[in-house]
């Protein structure tokens, strides 16, 4: 097991993990901090607690609808939910740039949300 120190939002934490995932883990913490970093950007400074936990609601908003999007994928529908018989050339460079900005707009709405609350 190793051990190492991961910085988020200027403050370190101590975190054990199996030998090998270091550098996994440090990308996933600075993720994080990008988001916090964020957050505070447009926010403003709420406290570092709940920025953490805003921080975290948006990753986890990331994380579903991506899984969304996989599953929907899988079961052969584009982004739109509509059936991909013949997708023409470029159609999976465009469906992402759609999907990154569903995504995008996603985050923005919740932040705003998250703004007035």
């Amino acid at each position: 097991m190793a051990q190492i120190s991961l910085m988020v939002h200027g403050r370190s934490y101590q975190v054990t993990c199996d030998d090998g995932q270091e550098s996994h883990l440090k990308k996933l913490a600075e993720h994080i901090d990008r988001k916090v970093v964020e957050l505070e950007g447009s926010i403003g400074q709420v406290g570092e607690q709940r920025l953490l936990f805003m921080s975290c609601l948006l990753v986890a908003d990331e994380l579903f609808d991506a899984r969304r999007q996989i599953d929907g994928l899988k079961a052969g529908e584009t982004p739109s939910g509509r059936g991909a018989a013949n997708p023409a050339p470029g159609a999976g460079e465009e469906q992402a740039s759609r999907a990154l900005d569903a995504c995008a707009q996603r985050i923005e709405a919740l932040a705003a949300r998250l703004q007035e609350a």
